[in-house]
């Protein structure tokens, strides 16, 4: 029942009252008043009222924040039916953002796709629009169209905008150029900078943003500076704020209404309860949202990371005597904002060679609590399945479909890569692909079509920005007495359906080039990190899309002989590398503790930032899953009990400043 209700609530819905509420780090602003004050049924239903007259109305503008707010107050799929039929005949690309916005918000993705394809259109006139509303609804996808709009020096406004969805997502330098435009000669940039300021700023923005307030002239300029000092919990915005509501100015009048909520302006409630009866729809339209705002206290609604990213952990497959491993995750976003967990569930014993099934769970609340486990995919091997990946993948090679797949869009499909295990020499990576969210799945497709045993960690599927799709696999004869692995990739340029083996693989001495994993670097060749047995992690590199690799080299940290991840952060554009950083003694396995991040701004050629994840001593940590979702960053990785052999799933939420901050 209590997953149901926050279904219905939406995961957009909250988005711009908690931000407003919350600094870069996710805490409520200082001088915040946290009480709530519950509205009675009267008030309740005539706020609703207020809003859906609105949704109804003729005005498109005042029509969207009413959705915006509907949507606050639980009624997501009141919202959705009231816009759905609107996307057929809208042809306005501003509107069409609109409407996209706020269905994203009722937790319903699908048409998220439009607003990347605005924002990628020079021609439109809604890139703006879109990099607003893609800052509002903590989408980035691969962040590489924002990061564009953000360099780019002939569009101030939409440079702004995209440093503010930058901004969110942990981009220092968009957030220092919102603060360097406060002191824009264009007012319209001042207002906006200061607006976004107000949300995601934090204490030092308060003393810059009070003395634009005294520089300003325009009632409207001074009215944005003064409701970004109240979020950010400043006393002279907060009364200011409150006088606006009462100002003769119809747009000074809705920006309070506005921002009323943001800041918990709880005294100013007998006032907004008066302008639902003001003469302008918008204001009325922001004061029912502010109203029923206060009605909330900040988290009531079991808001999801992308929320409100914080650091949280659960273990959501806790070892057991009957499952004495689960390993080897991978996580997907599904249409309706919920995770998709999968792992390996091994049942008998906790050996790479035990029987295992792969299983799934649902979140609903951006990884907190769990739905029950399902089975994904049952155990055709002789020994197991496990090693699961889960990828949006590109449906052709049209450029529409490969920057579908790269922004993780939920109309891409979803392929599922997993092992079928048989025996020391038999070990196959196949594929099956889901239409319908990850619900079914379809029949398997071969992709190592060689003989051998062939190793595929968990999430670790790359989509080039060609639409080809990169399976890194380590190779082995037969690997009963260890194993003498190289280091290759297996490819595909039509979508997964056919594949074939690169030209060339990486070898190493001892047990060779073992557990490979991709990505793509900004000048368009791959590096491959491959786990060693020489205290580092070693490195190579192809400038043909993955078919030959150059000889391998070592990266720049020390590691023992356990696999490392290494992802892009769309926010930022730097690398992000998470592993086991630690030296072992020479000729040494070495512990898997800590697991430690690391961030490159130079394509992995040094590493700062260094954050250790986990440090116990009584257990370690591999096989790492990293997902980039709205403003945050969500892992799983095993957890293995040091003593009695089991090994547990654990999920765990950063935002993304926390990979910047020191230790």
């Amino acid at each position: 029942m209590k997953q149901a209700m926050k279904r219905t609530i939406g995961w957009g819905g909250c988005l711009l009252l908690w931000i407003g509420c919350l600094g870069a780090h996710g805490k409520l602003a200082e001088a915040a008043d946290p009480r709530v004050e519950p509205l009675s049924p009267e008030l309740h239903a005539r706020c609703l009222q207020v809003l859906r007259e609105a949704l109804a109305g003729e005005e498109f503008w005042p029509a969207m924040h009413a959705a915006e707010a509907l949507t606050l107050a639980g009624r997501g799929a009141e919202v959705v039916a009231a816009l759905e039929p609107r996307f057929p005949q809208e042809t306005d690309d501003q509107r069409r953002c609109g409407l996209v916005r706020e269905m994203v918000r009722t937790g319903d993705r699908r048409q998220l796709d439009v607003l990347f394809d605005i924002l990628a259109n020079p021609g439109s006139n809604g890139r703006t629009h879109a990099a607003e509303s893609l800052y509002k609804i903590a989408e980035l996808g691969d962040g590489r169209l924002l990061r564009s709009a953000f360099a780019q020096s002939s569009d101030d406004r939409l440079r702004l905008m995209a440093a503010a969805a930058l901004a969110r997502g942990g981009n220092r330098a968009a957030l220092a150029h919102l603060r360097d435009k406060l002191a824009s000669p264009d007012v319209e940039i001042r207002k906006v900078a200061a607006w976004a300021l107000g949300l995601l700023g934090d204490q030092q923005d308060v003393e810059p943003v009070a003395a634009l307030l005294e520089r300003e002239e325009q009632p409207l300029a001074k009215a944005y500076a003064a409701h970004a000092l109240a979020c950010l919990g400043d006393g002279r915005g907060r009364a200011a704020l409150v006088a606006n509501l009462s100002s003769p100015e119809v747009m000074v009048r809705t920006y309070a209404a506005d921002f009323a909520g943001y800041g918990r302006a709880t005294e100013a409630r007998e006032r907004l309860e008066a302008l639902l009866d003001d003469p302008g729809v918008d204001v009325r339209v922001r004061a029912a949202q502010s109203l029923i705002a206060l009605s909330l206290p900040p988290g009531a609604l079991g808001l999801p990371v992308s929320v409100v990213p914080d650091d949280f952990a659960v273990d959501v497959y806790p070892a057991t005597a009957e499952h004495p491993r689960y390993s080897e995750g991978s996580i997907a976003a599904l249409a309706d904002g919920s995770l998709l967990y999968a792992t390996t569930e091994f049942v008998g014993g906790g050996a790479d060679h035990a029987t295992a099934t792969i299983i799934g769970r649902t979140s609903i609340d951006g990884g907190r609590t769990w739905g029950e486990a399902r089975l994904l995919q049952e155990n055709v091997g002789r020994q197991n399945v496990m090693s699961v990946t889960l990828r949006r993948l590109p449906k052709s090679g049209d450029k529409a479909d490969i920057a579908a797949a790269l922004n993780g869009s939920v109309q891409a499909p979803l392929g599922m890569f997993y092992l079928v295990k048989n025996s020391h020499t038999d070990l196959d990576a196949y594929l099956r692909v889901s239409h319908d969210q990850g619900q079914s799945f379809g029949p398997p497709v071969l992709v190592t079509d060689e003989p051998g045993y062939h190793v595929m960690n968990n999430d670790r599927v790359t989509v080039l920005s060609s639409g080809r799709i990169l399976c890194p696999v380590a190779s082995c004869d037969d690997v009963s007495h260890g194993g003498e692995f190289r280091s290759w990739v297996f490819l595909s340029d039509d979508g997964g359906a056919t594949w074939r083996g690169g030209k060339e693989s990486v070898a190493m001495p001892q047990r060779g080039a073992m557990e490979p994993e991709v990505i793509e670097l900004s000048d368009g060749r791959v590096l491959m990190i491959i786990r060693t047995q020489f205290g580092s992690i070693a490195t190579s590199y192809s400038s043909d899309g993955g078919d030959t690799w150059s000889k391998p080299e070592k990266l720049s940290v020390p590691s023992p002989e356990s696999p490392a991840t290494i992802r892009r952060l769309p926010s930022t554009g730097d690398l992000l590398l998470v592993w086991n950083n630690v030296q072992p003694p020479p000729g040494a396995y070495g512990r898997r503790t800590p697991l430690t991040a690391a961030i490159s701004s130079d394509e992995g050629g040094t590493w700062q930032h260094l954050r250790n994840l986990e440090t116990s001593t009584d257990d370690t940590y591999a096989y790492t899953s990293v997902l980039f979702h709205r403003d945050g960053v969500l892992l799983s990785y095993y957890v293995a009990k040091e003593g009695t052999g089991r090994i547990s799933s654990r999920f765990r939420s950063l935002p993304v400043s926390w990979f910047y901050a020191s230790e």
